[in-house]
């Protein structure tokens, strides 16, 4: 089968691999129809290189059920489905104590688990969520981005009416946006210093678009809040100065929200800083998308609200290509050859 295998950093092969086959009673077979490009990806690609040299890399994805062992009653073949990319140990304390996306040993396929950027994938019966036919592929490829985030907001106290600020409009930034409403936002700042994600938040639903290379953001949202700030701030850019930056968004007493990863040092002013001390702020880190019982309520919420049309990944998705220009695509991204949001891999189209 045609597969993207990952050597090195930088070091991504468009190559020949075994397909994957049933071994063990609780196996699933899934012919991949979309695949897509993770943030975690481009970072691990860039900057850390393979958990495996060799490994078939890849873990957002949706397909179709072409085999089941033995013991497998959760879905048949033919069946359409996302992969929850996700293990868990569980015998670690975390996992015991139900809290599982703190598990010791989490970690996600195209780590030490052959990944998705393949024409098939193999997961546990467990990690195959069923998809209804009101969700395309395209749409159930992003089930695991949309889980990341939902998990983000059920750690909050954020109730119906809040104003929530979402800080870098990313794939995970424009999903941020869409939840807050579902979570019953009134009011949702997008912000970020490229019009062309501004944009796309604006039609994904942001209330109000701020372009913090004109003006620091915080001092825009003191504008729109009367002085106060933000319920609820949201970091998801993964920058280490957007990481410092958001501290100085919710008002007092209000909450931050960590989603983005930022693979570098933080350096935090002593003015973003003190905004936690003195206006008594909830920081909240947030990891992986998965929980007890697993995997959790983020990918059900997921599904649904992806079937009622409230969570809207078309405008997010702006690459469909071939899995054969992989290689050449994680360099475009790289090294910012052009505009890329969510990139979509279609294996069967070679």
């Amino acid at each position: 089968m045609k597969s993207l295998k990952f050597y090195g950093k930088q070091n991504l092969s468009f190559e020949e691999s075994k397909k994957p086959f049933v071994k063990k009673k609780d196996d699933v077979i899934i012919k991949v129809k979309a695949v897509g490009i993770c943030g975690s990806d481009i970072s691990r690609y860039a900057k850390l290189g393979p958990y495996v040299e060799g490994t078939i890399f890849g873990h957002e994805f949706s397909g179709e059920v072409v085999d089941v062992g033995s013991e497998v009653t959760n879905v048949k073949v033919g069946d359409r489905v996302a992969g929850c990319p996700t293990f868990y140990c569980g015998t670690c304390e975390s996992c015991r104590n139900g809290d599982l996306a703190r598990c010791e040993k989490l970690h996600v396929m195209g780590a030490y688990h052959p990944g998705a950027y393949a024409e098939y994938a193999k997961l546990p019966a467990e990690n195959v969520i069923p998809i209804p036919d009101s969700v395309d592929f395209d749409t159930a490829a992003m089930v695991e981005p949309s889980s990341v985030v939902v998990h983000g907001f059920y750690r909050t106290r954020m109730q119906p009416g809040a104003e929530v600020a979402v800080m870098g409009c990313g794939n995970i930034g424009l999903l941020a946006i869409q939840w807050a409403k579902i979570f019953g936002a009134k009011k949702v700042f997008a912000i970020d210093i490229d019009d062309e994600k501004l944009a796309i938040a604006k039609e994904v639903g942001a209330d109000v678009l701020v372009n913090s290379i004109e003006k620091p953001a915080h001092e825009q949202i003191l504008e729109h809040t009367n002085g106060s700030g933000v319920d609820v701030a949201v970091e998801s850019a993964g920058s280490p100065i957007t990481s410092a930056q958001v501290l100085a968004l919710s008002k007092k007493g209000g909450e931050v929200v960590f989603m983005g990863i930022p693979y570098a040092d933080i350096n935090i002013q002593r003015f973003y800083f003190e905004k936690i001390v003195r206006n008594e702020l909830t920081v909240l880190g947030s990891w992986n998308a998965i929980s007890a019982s697993f995997p959790g309520k983020e990918w059900s919420t997921s599904v649904h609200y992806m079937s009622t049309g409230q969570i809207n990944v078309k405008p997010i998705i702006s690459h469909r290509l071939q899995l054969r220009e992989g290689p050449e695509t994680f360099d475009k991204i790289i090294n910012k050859d052009g505009f890329f949001g969510k990139v979509l891999f279609y294996p069967e189209l070679g």
